[in-house]
């Protein structure tokens, strides 16, 4: 999988834009972030909840790991986009602009 192919994924997503955040890609729903890409676009983060990142780093670990530090505790995850197959990717991709979404709207109430 490429970085052209995650960013069609990402922007394929009802109201999803892209932008830059710390000189590299990002994507945005209702201004919010939920994916970027990293790395020469050869990764990708994406913003999950702790448990969902535990089961896809059990499921598939050569394609997932925490990013580093606090981010990573919080969730975030990086998918290393040559080693992953797109449907899993996009499951993952869905979880996250989902998962930003739903904060959206809690906050809004």
């Amino acid at each position: 999988m490429t970085g052209d192919d995650f960013r069609a994924m990402a922007l394929a997503l009802d109201g999803a834009t892209e932008q830059a955040h710390m000189k590299h890609p990002d994507f945005r729903v209702q201004g919010r972030v939920f994916a970027s890409l990293l790395s020469n676009e050869e990764r990708a983060g994406l913003n999950l909840s702790p448990g969902e990142q535990r089961e896809l780093l059990r499921q598939h670990p050569r394609v997932f790991e925490p990013a580093s530090g606090a981010w990573g505790r919080k969730g975030w995850t990086i998918a290393h986009l040559p080693a992953a197959p797109p449907a899993v990717v996009r499951g993952a991709l869905l979880l996250a602009y989902e998962n930003t979404v739903a904060r959206t709207r809690r906050r809004r109430t």
